[in-house]
This record gives C-alpha cells, structure tokens and sequence, in this order.
C-alpha cells in the first residue's frame, strides 16, 4: 500500500533559519531518508514552495485563480501531481484542465524543489 506523508511545520521559522541550519536538518533528514532506501520503500519527495507563491483555482465555471494555499476547512489534501511546466501561466493552465475534468475540486499550484536523497537540490526556474 501507499502513503504519502506531508510534513506540516511553521512556515516562519523553517524561513528565518540560516543555509548552516537547514543543511544540518536536511543531513538529519537524509539519515532518517537512509532507513527505507535500504529497503526500497522511499519514492520522490519534496519541499514546497512558500505559500506566498502559491495560487489556487476556485469558483465555479472556469474559476478564479487567488494568490494564496486558501482551502476551505471543509477541504482536505486528498491527492497532489509533480509536473514539469516551463513557468506559473503554464501551470494555471494545466490546472484548469484538470478542473474542467473534476469541477468540483479546488486545486492548489505551488513550485516544488525535488529532492533525491544524497543529492544537493535542484534549482529551479521557480524559484526565480
């Protein structure tokens, strides 16, 4: 069976550490990483984007893209895709053909950074 595990944290304080204190965490996170690479059970992982980068599609018909991860309480995470776009309008536009296949979803657009352990992250035009 799969899982996803989503790591929730304060965003203002992963923020406010320094490159030393990240690089400590994600080498603390590399041995924990270590344990189910050995037994062939860790897939892709990721860290989002900032949430000030995020936008979300809602409304009826076409819908509104926000700035913001605004989802209703009533919603939960129920399933996310990685994709490879070129920038932000190609991303709005791959989701809205994804609510035009299930209009009653709201979807969340966010820049990812993949991380492949024992690999330094990628950089990516999203960050830009």
């Amino acid at each position: 069976m799969l899982y996803a595990i989503l790591a929730y944290h304060v965003e203002a304080e992963v923020n406010s550490w320094s490159a030393d204190e990240d690089a400590a965490l994600m080498a603390n996170l590399r041995k924990a990483h270590e344990r189910l690479n050995q037994v062939g059970k860790l897939g892709p992982a990721a860290r989002l984007g900032e949430t000030v980068k995020a936008r979300t599609l809602r409304g009826p018909g076409e819908g509104m893209m926000i700035d913001g991860p605004f989802a209703e309480t009533k919603e939960q995470l129920l399933g996310f895709y990685i994709v490879d776009l070129p920038d932000q309008d190609a991303a709005a536009d791959a989701v809205r053909h994804l609510r035009r296949a299930n209009p009653s979803a709201v979807y969340e657009v966010r820049p990812i950074r993949l991380f492949i352990p024992g690999s330094p992250f990628p950089e990516t035009a999203a960050e830009s």
